[in-house]
């Protein structure tokens, strides 16, 4: 019985090419074209349930070229065809052995068959050197060598474009790396870096119709994003760098609606704006015929949208394809006030509608047949195509240059705010403003979003807090004024964007931009609108446009923390800000009362609060992280939730819950006296998650447990601004302390099998108030001692540093230090660690031993002799020779042994100075000082020397 579907078909195919060995040729030629045409039908067809398997495939491709001669053309461009639809329709990798015998076969063809096969034998050899590049080494000459036959074929002057276009594409998938195999010569990669740059270079002639002409610039473009994405290519020179971020520039706009710009050949390294020179014809619109579109354009948008929402569909439809730049005189009239009215100012309510779509590029547009028409959306979606490639070549690009480097180029991807009279240059935000694709807007977005990664130190340098009465504008004013436009302009794309993966990214970017931004020397207001922007956001139908609000808010909090701007925005009332719909109203917003009630420890009242007054409303940010985390959600799964498997439960999706818990975090570090007065709930909220079961959603419960006793230790500081009656009593303290030790925190310090989870909680533990754990009750201080010291003995490095570094904390409580047995068992912990092979425990552990022989000289000073006489002299002989070991190690654990040996020495009586095995150990210590002074050690390190070497010495 014949076996069904193409695995059977191929291997029928395979029996007959057997077959036709033994007949003539003339019989085997005409059988070989049906059988070629049956075969290149069949993989043409729909999607098989059950592809072939890739030896099969390789054996009828070696079968087919075996029968036929190069001198039978039109049976070579066939079996070319045959190679090119078989191996992209059912993804076969060729073995080398094959391999080597289908590249032989079409180079021969290249160099012997007439230029009408060409188009065809170079699609094959694109299909076959796919992800196959370090298997062709041996054929790199003859391909890209010196007379290299793609050279030729690839070369400016080759008039047939669909011949340069194939063989552009085979360069490109020559180029594609493979984890652990060689990679192409530097000789091979700056010939095809040179040639796809000559590419993308080229302008189109008028014999080149659109759609060619695009598949050519998108085989460049994956060329050069090849190249980079294999990490083995690094752009280093100028003129190379320039040349490649021109070409990028021009084909982000190629074919963009309503705007025509020439791009110089390469781009320098500039502070100041470059010059895009617009073709006149589109520099020279009228304004009023500008406004008029303008206002047709709102009254066409308010008739087609339902409810205040535009579609996906309507955002296509109704792109911005008018003829200035987005942000031209139309929309430079619309101020950010006048759009802060929530995602519905971005449809039904007027404030902002789509800019003009397709159908306003030419009064002519509506001439078309619907032949005409379907070509032209065809063409736009190919240059769509296009534009997206050139973003995406520029991501590579990015992550291939210094940014030091990158920051030269600023202002000619980065919105500067135009000069009086002069029109806006275009730049990334013109395409996520402008661009009907919601692909191509979401594309350039995550381009600027990584521009902004790491800018911090470069936007460093913006100030415009003072008035600048000078000739000239300071560099300081231009990034000022460019970060200033970024912020206006990203707030546009926000309330007119409707493409919730577009959304996302505009919300990311922001939050990129609010993480470098230095807003202590900008004037404020920019946070404000950033903030009032943001908030209906946070109940969006998309799961991951609400994750990204989230982040943005907790980049908010989190940028120079504390703000002033920030903490008169975190004081509004929670109805700030927000419509009084309840689509743009936060769902999970519920009244302070039934917010309280949610928590058990809401009964123990306000903490910290002035004598006799009751707390304000709570934060609008904590109530809602807080109503995020521990509330059920009340509503069915949005579409996106599916991309979001975690553990069935009636709580919100993971994604959202993990990001309130962050924000929660940022907010008690940055504004904790804020937070302060609800610190047992949240020190509930911080329980409840670690009881959970997600590891995740215990991580993040840990990691708020321990902001929350920093916020408190940070409190009650010797030198902490705050005063007495403001800081969370000790008694509080006491009582958030026993919950969490009562709770879920020593369970997971003795049986969690994630080690992270297990160092924060560690942390966690090394964040309670020493005038607390004084209060505790007898066993659960010896619990968290005896947690801390079992944990000193974990395999995981994590685990054991977190362990050796808390030992180091509480070795400094007053009612713990003073205990002779308590300093030797951390002594004996500490010196276990300072001996691993990990180099971040012994860092800690090295801090430790500095607060250890720190605490030997307090109890020296405040208890005398007597303490001296209790602790063991083995004891203190093996820290004296640990910390000597230790001073030889490198910097971070060097300067705390240091610390430590001078706190020893000073520690040592008369006694142990006359006995021969301290004496010599003495000896060892003095000469590690003494090394260390005159080594080429860190300042601290050099300083620390001298200092302890002039401690007094028992004589």
């Amino acid at each position: 019985m014949a076996e069904p579907g193409p695995a059977g078909s191929v291997r029928r195919c395979l029996a007959r090419l057997g077959a036709l060995r033994a007949r003539p040729d003339g019989a085997r030629r005409t059988e070989l074209h049906l059988l070629f045409d049956q075969l290149i039908s069949e993989s043409c067809g729909p999607e098989p349930a059950a592809a072939p398997g890739p030896q099969d495939v390789c054996a009828v491709l070696v079968q087919a070229c075996q029968l036929v001669p190069l001198d039978q053309e039109h049976l070579v461009s066939k079996v070319c065809q045959l190679i090119h639809h078989l191996l992209n329709r059912y993804q076969v990798m060729v073995d080398e052995q094959n391999l080597n015998f289908l590249l032989s076969y079409c180079i021969s063809a290249l160099r012997q068959c007439s230029s009408w096969t060409h188009v065809e034998i170079l699609q094959a050899l694109a299909a076959l050197v796919y992800n196959n590049g370090p298997k062709c080494q041996k054929y790199l000459p003859d391909l890209l060598g010196q007379a290299g036959l793609l050279l030729q074929f690839s070369d400016p002057a080759q008039a047939d474009v669909e011949l340069r276009r194939a063989a552009v594409r085979s360069m490109a998938n020559l180029c594609l790396s493979v984890p652990a195999q060689p990679y192409l010569d530097e000789s091979y990669r700056s010939v095809c870096f040179q040639t796809f740059l000559s590419v993308l270079q080229s302008s189109k002639t008028s014999d080149v119709d659109d759609i060619t002409f695009c598949l050519l610039l998108q085989s460049a473009l994956k060329g050069v994003q090849s190249l980079l994405n294999g990490g083995k290519m690094k752009l280093m020179q100028t003129d190379q760098i320039g040349a490649l971020l021109a070409v990028l520039k021009k084909c982000m706009f190629h074919g963009l609606p309503g705007l025509s710009i020439e791009v110089p050949t390469a781009l320098y390294p500039a502070p100041l704006p470059q010059y895009d020179k617009r073709s006149p014809a589109k520099q020279e619109q009228p304004e009023p015929a500008t406004s008029k579109h303008a206002g047709s354009r709102r009254k066409k948008c308010k008739g087609k949208q339902k409810k205040g929402e535009f579609g996906e569909e309507g955002r296509e439809d109704s792109g911005d394809a008018g003829n200035e730049s987005v942000l031209g005189s139309g929309l430079q009239k619309l101020h950010l006030e006048e759009v802060q009215k929530g995602p519905g100012a971005g449809a039904g309510s007027g404030a902002l509608c789509p800019v003009q779509g397709w159908k306003g590029v030419s009064s002519s547009e509506s001439e078309y047949s619907d032949t005409e028409g379907g070509i032209q959306s065809k063409v736009r979606s190919y240059q769509a195509n296009v534009r997206q490639g050139a973003l995406a070549c520029f991501l590579s690009t990015i992550k291939s240059i210094e940014k030091r480097v990158l920051y030269g180029y600023w202002s000619a991807f980065v919105p500067d705010a135009p000069g009086i009279g002069s029109p806006q240059s275009v730049s990334l935000m013109t395409i996520a403003l402008k661009d009907p694709s919601p692909k191509t807007r979401a594309c350039a977005l995550q381009v600027l979003s990584a521009f902004l990664e790491g800018s911090k130190q470069f936007l460093s340098v913006a100030e415009d807090a003072n008035d600048h009465k000078r000739a000239f504008t300071p560099f300081s004013v231009t990034i000022a004024s460019s970060v200033r436009e970024l912020h206006r302009c990203l707030l546009l794309a926000l309330v007119a964007e409707s493409s919730s993966q577009t959304l996302t990214q505009i919300v990311k970017c922001l939050a990129n931009l609010v993480s470098n931004a230095p807003y202590s020397r900008l004037k404020p207001g920019l946070l404000t609108r950033v903030w009032n922007q943001i908030k209906p956001y946070i109940s969006h139908k998309d799961v991951n446009v609400r994750v990204s609000s989230l982040t943005l808010l907790g980049a908010i909090v989190s940028v120079q923390a504390p703000l002033p701007e920030v903490q008169l925005l975190l004081q509004q009332p929670s109805s700030s800000g927000l419509n009084s719909s309840g689509s743009a109203t936060p769902r999970r917003l519920l009244p302070c009362e039934q917010w309280r009630k949610a928590l058990p420890w809401a009964g123990e009242g306000a903490v910290g609060s002035p004598a006799g007054c009751a707390p304000a409303e709570p934060c609008w940010l904590l109530r809602l992280c807080v109503s995020t985390v521990v509330l059920p959600r009340e509503d069915s799964c949005s579409d996106s939730d599916a991309a979001f498997p975690c553990v069935p439960s009636a709580y919100e999706p993971c994604p959202l819950r993990l990001e309130a818990l962050q924000v929660l975090a940022l907010l008690v570090k940055g504004y904790f006296p804020m937070a302060q007065s609800y610190f047992l709930e949240l020190g509930e909220v911080a329980c409840r998650c670690m009881e959970e079961m997600d590891p995740s959603i215990q991580l993040h419960g840990a990691k708020l447990l321990e902001e929350l006793g920093t916020g408190v230790l940070q409190q009650h500081k010797p030198d902490s601004p705050t005063a007495p009656e403001q800081r969370v009593p000790v008694s509080v303290v006491v009582t958030f302390w026993t919950m969490v030790l009562n709770g879920p925190l020593p369970g997971t310090l003795q049986s969690s099998p994630h080690p992270t989870l297990q160092t924060s909680a560690c942390d966690a533990l090394s964040s309670i108030l020493p005038e607390a754990f004084s209060l505790l009750q007898g066993d659960q201080q010896i619990l968290c001692v005896t947690l801390l010291l079992g944990l000193n003995h974990s395999e995981n490095p994590l685990v054991k540093a977190a362990a050796a570094r808390a030992l180091g904390v509480y070795i400094l409580f007053p009612c713990l230090r003073q205990d002779v047995m308590f300093v030797a068992d951390t002594a004996n912990a500490i010196l276990n660690s300072l001996h691993d092979k990990s180099p971040n425990v012994r860092a800690k552990a090295a801090w430790s031993l500095g607060n250890l022989t720190d605490t030997l000289i307090i109890n020296m000073e405040t208890m005398g002799q007597s303490f001296q006489e209790e602790l063991s002299d083995l004891l203190l002989l093996k820290l004296l020779r640990s910390a000597t070991e230790a001073s030889k190690d490198r910097d971070k654990v060097k300067s705390n042994a240091v610390r430590a040996l001078g706190n020893v020495l000073h520690f040592l009586q008369p006694c142990h100075v006359a006995n021969p095995r301290f004496r010599e150990a003495m000896e060892e210590s003095l000469q590690a000082l003494i090394a260390t002074v005159g080594s080429e050690a860190t300042m601290k390190e050099r300083l620390l020397g001298p200092r302890k070497l002039s401690v007094p010495f028992p004589l």
